[in-house]
């Protein structure tokens, strides 16, 4: 109580007064309690604007000291957040009493950043979350601050409770401001968004705003690239046993997600879909294909998730409607796309259930699928194939016909089964299958001509109910389902 006494002694009336007035409370901090409370409605904040009750506030908040006022400061941020909740005349009045910059020195003072203790901070960032999202006039002046890397070491703070509200706040900025977006992505500030990937990877996030901003920037911008290079190693005189790092594995995880997630809806760079085919053909000569595979994704190997993820991404994309966004897979396949995958798959040891097949009949004279030794590097990466494969054929007569002429429809057939180690390959290979023979005569005419050889009167295919239906008319030919 003595404290507080001589707290309020320190402090002038004319600040004092208008909270002791709307309060009729005995204590600042007791007053603070109750206007927080009711700050707390839409009625509440209405009313407090007409008092203008964030200006002693913010004037209070400039003459408390820390750590010695730590409790009434938080107090102070915590009535200025529920004021500019949605209350424009309490948004106004901050930007024009200089809001951004009180708060802004306040959370970015040497000794509350370097305190454990970050409740302060977060308070500080979710009043100008609040204030950002009342439009550009506010997001611009609140940008200033941003450029100016205030906010950089709040962003090395590996607590996702801060990294939250100061990805709210960039996001609310750049949004709809494509040339702040720029910005965010130049040279300067460029390092402020590095270590808030940082940060996610290491202590992850609870809401999605560092996804959105993610999106935004690397799948429907050209910016991934500078991104993903800023979050490589910084030496190459680190001893590691991986190529990629953690947080470019992380990078990609989140990518994949959202782009699974918003497949009909995303804008895609075309740029982004380059870069991640590269990522791809790198990680492929850097994986481990001797061992057989624990897990799924994610594996705990930064270079194996980021072959399973950019896999995953490429998969997605080739799922994009050919009809509006053939552009991104023609980029692709002119750098050979297909034949990358399929020798991928050739060079990968039979599924499972042929291997089976193979072992019981040793003495049979032909392999339909040659043994290489490769294993899959992590459960599905198989499936992936297959379905980044099929998923491209979909509705695209080139790739139709480039599986057929570099000999990939019997490859194809020969994964319409089930695998151990590679969850839905059986569906994925079906699907495939369905997309290459659909509309495109030649394709049907190999499979008829490998039914009437018998080369696809396969064991493996035949005990899960599976058959090639050839028309005995038109002799086209088609994979049905037994049962």
């Amino acid at each position: 109580m003595d404290s507080a006494i001589s707290l309020e002694e320190s402090i002038p009336e004319s600040i004092l007064q208008p909270f002791f007035s709307a309060t009729n409370s005995s204590t600042l901090n007791k007053a603070l309690e109750n206007l927080i409370e009711l700050a707390r409605t839409k009625e509440g904040r209405s009313d407090l604007a007409s008092k203008n009750m964030l200006n002693p506030t913010l004037q209070l908040c400039k003459l408390l000291s820390y750590p010695s006022s730590g409790n009434t400061l938080l107090l102070a941020l915590k009535l200025i957040r529920n004021l500019c909740a949605g209350e424009l005349r309490n948004q106004n009045s901050f930007i024009e009493q200089n809001g951004v910059d009180i708060v802004s020195n306040i959370i970015s003072c040497k000794e509350i950043v370097n305190d454990s203790n970050h409740g302060l901070i977060r308070m500080g960032l979710q009043v100008v979350a609040n204030v950002s999202l009342a439009g550009e006039e506010h997001q611009l002046v609140i940008w200033n601050h941003i450029y100016t890397l205030k906010f950089l070491e709040i962003a090395k703070i590996r607590r996702k409770e801060t990294c939250d509200p100061l990805c709210m706040i960039i996001y609310a900025c750049v949004e709809e401001n494509h040339e702040l977006l720029d910005k965010l992505c130049s040279d300067r500030v460029l390092p402020l968004l590095v270590e808030i990937i940082r940060t996610a990877s290491e202590v992850g996030f609870g809401e999605d705003w560092v996804k959105l901003i993610l999106s935004r920037t690397c799948i429907e911008e050209s910016y991934f690239t500078p991104i993903f290079s800023n979050l490589q190693y910084p030496h190459p005189s680190i001893e590691t046993t991986n190529t990629f790092t953690q947080e470019q594995s992380f990078l990609l995880s989140i990518l994949s997600e959202m782009i699974n997630e918003q497949l009909e809806h995303i804008t895609l760079s075309k740029l982004f879909a380059l870069d991640i085919f590269k990522i791809l053909k790198t990680s492929l000569g850097v994986v481990d294909y001797a061992s057989r595979p624990k897990s799924g994704l994610p594996t705990g190997s930064n270079d194996m998730d980021a072959l399973g993820y950019s896999l995953c991404i490429l998969r997605d994309i080739c799922a994009f409607d050919p009809r509006n966004k053939e552009g991104h897979v023609d980029m692709l396949l002119s750098l050979g796309f297909i034949e990358t995958f399929l020798d991928l798959l050739r060079e990968l040891e039979p599924p499972s259930i042929i291997r089976k097949t193979m072992k019981d009949d040793e003495n049979e004279e032909t392999k339909t699928i040659k043994h290489s030794g490769k294993v899959c590097p992590y459960k599905g990466f198989r499936s992936d194939i297959v379905a980044v494969i099929g998923n491209c054929a979909y509705g695209r007569k080139r790739v139709q016909d480039e599986v057929r002429e570099k000999n990939g429809i019997l490859l194809m057939l020969q994964h319409c089964v089930t695998d151990d180690e590679n969850p839905f390959l059986r569906e994925w290979g079906i699907w495939g299958v369905r997309n290459l023979l659909e509309g495109n005569v030649e394709n049907q005419r190999v499979v008829s001509e490998l039914e009437i050889q018998g080369s696809v009167n396969l064991p493996e295919l035949s005990n899960l109910g599976l058959r090639v239906d050839v028309d005995q008319l038109t002799r086209r030919a088609k994979l049905v389902n037994m049962a």
